[in-house]
């Protein structure tokens, strides 16, 4: 017997697929199992060619809506899907993923409460445990502790704070923001910065609600859209119009090699530094482009002398960018108001 719903959708799961004959089939079966039964899955075939959509013709719910892609790319794919979904909210999910029985659930019911909030995404988990790199790692530790909206504003500068496939948002707010965009760029980051810049309240659930499957030909691996460089690049546009560092004198943190490279994309678009700070004493006394590099201990003196800058703080390094934050705060610099970190 075929499997139907009766009611309308109220949550339409966009889901773009190509190639993913091998995982799809566990993906589908994880969104089938939903304790939310009324929602509908509009699957987008971006030119698949191993036989994926053959798969999905096979499942005998209509839930599922399988639709092709206008044109080839993840991009594409994502916004032909936005333009089917029926339901108010809509949930992310990648085909070679696994959401537990209750996210959809949950995350409706978190939206259905708080109408001010856009997006809600959920703490995720990498698999398989043996692909997982130590970088990753620290990465998944880092946006699993991204909570709260005012988590997402003062950190978003780090990096994306949330796994794309976990994300669940209302279909109007993000067509009325210009849905995805195509451009060398990460996508999902360009948007949550979109979202951040126009207003937009993001959340996170603080439970494990999606697998997120780790491979070595993911997208993420493969496309320069997701290179270090289109990050480093996007990131410094959206922060070029953050407000909360316009009109105020800048002190960047760090004043390495790697680091002064990233920085100079914010420069490069009419920004100055007021002081570099730095705790290698080998870089003490330095002059960069004509502007001093001064130990930490620079910024207490100009707090007591009122000129208090606002610190940008480049430095990538975990532990460093701890050490760092915790000297800010003990001087009395707040996240957000103060001071903000950049990835």
């Amino acid at each position: 017997m075929q499997r139907t719903t009766k009611n309308k959708p109220v949550v339409s799961v966009l889901l773009p697929f190509r190639d993913a004959a091998r995982t799809i089939g566990e993906c589908i079966e994880s969104i089938l199992a939903q304790s939310l039964a009324a929602i509908e899955i509009i699957a987008v075939n971006d030119y698949s060619a191993d036989g994926s959509a053959d798969l999905l013709q096979r499942y005998n719910d209509d839930r599922i809506k399988l639709i092709g892609a206008d044109r080839r790319g993840l991009v594409s794919a994502l916004n032909t899907g936005l333009a089917h979904c029926a339901a108010p909210l809509v949930a992310r999910m990648d085909a070679d993923d696994i959401m537990h029985r209750r996210r959809l659930e949950k995350q409706h019911e978190y939206l259905r409460d708080r109408p001010d909030v856009v997006l809600v995404a959920a703490q995720a988990r990498k698999f398989p445990q043996q692909l997982v790199q130590n970088g990753y790692r620290e990465y998944m530790r880092w946006q699993n502790a991204v909570l709260s909206s005012e988590d997402v504003n003062n950190q978003i500068y780090i990096e994306s704070p949330f796994a794309h496939p976990s994300v669940m948002f209302r279909r109007d707010s993000i067509l009325a923001a210009g849905g995805y965009r195509h451009g060398v760029f990460p996508e999902d980051y360009e948007l949550w910065l979109r979202l951040l810049h126009i207003g937009h309240r993001m959340e996170k659930l603080p439970q494990v609600l999606l697998d997120w499957r780790e491979s070595a030909t993911r997208l993420s691996r493969v496309s320069d859209k997701y290179s270090r460089k289109a990050f480093d690049s996007i990131r410094a546009r959206y922060l070029s119009q953050d407000k909360r560092i316009h009109n105020k004198p800048l002190a960047f943190w760090g004043a390495g090699r790697k680091t002064r490279q990233r920085a100079r994309r914010l420069l490069e678009k009419g920004f100055e530094a007021t002081v570099w700070i730095d705790i290698d004493p080998k870089k003490i006394g330095n002059r960069i482009d004509g502007v001093e590099v001064v130990e930490p201990a620079w910024l207490e003196q100009a707090v007591v002398d009122g000129d208090k800058p606002f610190v940008l703080n480049y430095v990538t390094n975990h532990g460093a960018r701890d050490i760092a934050r915790t000297y800010l705060e003990r001087i009395g610099y707040v996240m957000g108001q103060d001071y903000l970190e950049v990835g």
